[in-house]
């Protein structure tokens, strides 16, 4: 009963914490057609309170978690490379990585270039992974949903 009870209390103290990650970082995504069937796919991220979330190429290999783009493969449209960041990007020295790191203070804006294969309406579906610290403590990573549609 006792391990039942201290499990219980685990996985709900675990699902507490995901969602106070979560919470710290408004996604918003949206399109925008910019030639024919090409298309900027636009993956902004609003960062609340003192938090900063990191870069995708956070400056060490041992450190905090970067932000990380999955796309679900689709017959109907070509990724054109990797997402883009655009924003203020700070490099500094944290003491709990013993390292440079890169990161977003406020906003950032990650810009995926598609190009779709022929005149449709689609979407370009995923999944992005990130983790937000401010100078006391870091959240557990977070991943949020991505649906954007396209064409049409």
């Amino acid at each position: 009963m006792k391990q039942t009870i201290l499990f219980t209390l685990a996985v709900l103290t675990g699902t507490l914490a995901m969602a106070q990650s979560a919470k710290q970082v408004n996604w918003t995504f949206s399109a925008k057609k910019i030639g024919d069937k090409t298309y900027e796919v636009h993956m902004n991220a609003a960062i609340g309170g003192d938090y900063h979330m990191y870069a995708q190429n956070v400056g060490v290999a041992d450190g905090p978690i970067p932000t990380s783009f999955t796309f679900t493969k689709s017959p109907l449209l070509d990724l054109q490379g990797a997402p883009k960041e655009q924003g203020r990007m700070i490099k500094k020295f944290e003491e709990a990585w013993k390292h440079d790191v890169n990161y977003y203070e406020k906003t950032v804006d990650f810009v995926q270039v598609v190009k779709l294969k022929s005149n449709v309406k689609t979407s370009l579906a995923g999944k992005v992974e990130f983790m937000v610290c401010d100078d006391h403590q870091c959240l557990p990573p977070s991943t949020v949903d991505i649906k954007v549609n396209i064409g049409g």
